[in-house]
């Protein structure tokens, strides 16, 4: 992937982690379970840095 790739990768996980971000703040208020959004979060989080890692070494 080339530069601006990865940037773009890391703009639509961002926009991603707000929109989950949102739907766990909807379901606490609910008093639903927030643990699967949760996960998903950690793993948009793992991703994001990986990316970046990546980045560094080009």
């Amino acid at each position: 992937m080339t530069t601006s790739e990865f940037n773009q990768k890391i703009d639509e996980l961002k926009m991603e982690y707000i929109r989950v971000q949102g739907d766990i703040e909807k379901l606490e208020s609910t008093g639903h379970s927030t643990e699967k959004l949760e996960m998903k979060l950690n793993e948009i989080e793992e991703t994001i840095k990986e990316y970046r890692l990546k980045l560094d070494f080009k």
